[in-house]
């Protein structure tokens, strides 16, 4: 079993930065792909960024492309995501998911393990 947990959600307002982290308690951290989705007021949740279990291949959703930026440290059982240049659409419970296929999951159905998520508001 393994499990996630997020930390670094806030409030920010737009045009700042946040960084998110989710630490991991397995020992198969170095095999897994990790990625970040999140859930706004109202909406379903979706994709935002994946990276492959190497930490290679990191993968964005268009509309954080170039201001987020995902990494992967196996040594301390960690992923991160560096939000910058942040908008009030950002807003949302962000959530960390974990992965054993051989291409990083961006859908919801493809995740294999879920954190409970951290709230992220980006006021204007």
């Amino acid at each position: 079993q393994v499990q996630l947990v997020e930390s670094g959600g806030g409030l920010v307002q737009a045009g700042g930065s946040l960084s998110l982290s989710c630490a991991a308690s397995t020992r198969t951290f170095g095999s897994l792909n990790m990625g970040w989705f999140r859930q706004a007021p109202g909406k379903k949740r979706e994709f935002v960024a994946t990276i492959k279990w190497s930490g290679s291949s990191p993968y964005y959703a268009e509309s954080v492309k170039g201001r987020f930026t995902i990494s992967k440290d196996s040594a301390e059982n960690t992923v991160y995501l560096q939000m910058n240049s942040l908008k009030p659409e950002d807003t949302a419970v962000y959530y960390c998911a974990a992965d054993s296929f051989a291409v990083p999951s961006t859908s919801e159905s493809g995740v294999d393990y879920w954190g409970k998520g951290t709230l992220v508001t980006v006021s204007s």
